[in-house]
């Protein structure tokens, strides 16, 4: 059994709560980022100078971050996420644009001792976003108030390079784009550093899939779902042990019939073989969110519980839920959450 508390914080222009979760988080990801020596990461010149080409609208949004951590160098070559160290989980995630959509649900899997379970709401730039957290104001799913939603799951693939980490390129999608076609220009002129794949959704209920790598063009797919492979699978021992497979062909199923409607759709989220208990392995089950872009509004969803935030109502507060590692449906999973 495994408690872990989720906090929901509203803080438009990063300030002092984005200061506080730093000083906070730092030390981990101090040494996350100089695990494979000092030498093996970008300098600040190259850092800063390929956030400004690639990313030039999020460069205040940057500098101001650089200066709430204290202005150090390691602090703002970490920040920059480019190339980072590299970070691997599952994840599966799938769009409902049928009655009742658009909808975007995804399952985040990961080690829970390395997750930060912070969801800002923020306006770095002109939108409202709401989104999970990772490496301290990247995310690793999210939507904004012009009806786009976005979420991430691993690749699948070994292959690494020079390029941006995932979570920052999803904290830029929602901040300056609003549709699935200006999302799909701008994913195809970013470098990635990993693979990993991109599902994307606007509140007219265009829907893509990009496969995204650092050795070759992003691959686009007007396909509803997406796990831990870009349509072959590359890394045969990864795809076994997560499943990937077996939980894209239940996705595909769900979206084509199997789900009735959208409840069924989000609800197969909490159940095998979407829903992983492996958090010993490092891939269990973190959350569910299901993202509705066109209402503004997003349930973060557990076995016995829910937490519903949105543009119109968020209120800050705390979840804490028990993660049980161990077969579904014993009733050992509890929650609560309050604020």
């Amino acid at each position: 059994m495994i408690p872990f508390t989720f906090r929901a914080v509203e803080e438009l222009e990063l300030g002092p709560k984005w200061a506080g979760v730093f000083d906070e988080r730092w030390p981990h990801y101090r040494e996350w980022f100089l695990r494979e020596g000092e030498a093996a990461r970008a300098s600040y010149a190259t850092s800063a100078r390929m956030l400004r080409a690639h990313m030039p609208e999020l460069m205040p949004a940057y500098e101001r971050v650089v200066e709430l951590a204290g202005g150090g160098d390691l602090a703002a070559r970490m920040l920059s996420l480019y190339t980072p160290p590299p970070y691997l989980a599952a994840c599966s995630q799938g769009a409902w644009v049928r009655e009742g959509g658009p909808v975007l649900a995804r399952n985040y899997d990961y080690a829970p001792g390395r997750f930060e379970g912070l969801i800002w709401s923020t306006r770095l730039l002109e939108r409202r976003v709401i989104g999970t957290s990772d490496c301290l104001w990247g995310l690793l799913d999210g939507m904004n108030d012009a009806g786009l939603a976005v979420s991430l799951t691993f690749g699948g693939r070994r292959v690494m390079g020079d390029g941006f980490g995932i979570p920052i390129v999803v904290r830029y999608l929602l901040e300056v784009c609003e549709t699935v076609p200006q999302a799909r220009e701008t994913i195809a002129r970013l470098p990635f550093s990993l693979a990993h794949n991109l599902t994307i959704v606007d509140r007219a209920g265009d829907v893509v899939t990009a496969y995204v790598s650092p050795d070759r063009e992003p691959i686009f797919r007007p396909f509803p779902a997406a796990t831990n492979h870009q349509g072959l699978v590359e890394w045969p021992e990864q795809a076994k042990a997560t499943r990937t497979i077996e939980r894209e062909q239940c996705i595909v199923r769900l979206v084509e019939g199997d789900a009735p409607d959208v409840e069924a759709f989000a609800g197969a989220f909490l159940r095998s073989p979407l829903f992983s208990t492996s958090y010993a392995n490092g891939w269990g089950t973190l959350y569910t969110a299901v993202f509705r872009p066109s209402e503004g509004v997003v349930d973060y969803r557990w076995p016995t519980d829910s937490w519903r935030l949105g543009f119109d109502a968020f209120a800050e507060g705390e979840h804490v839920e028990v993660l049980a590692d161990a077969p579904l449906g014993d009733g050992s999973a509890a929650s609560g959450h309050a604020g």
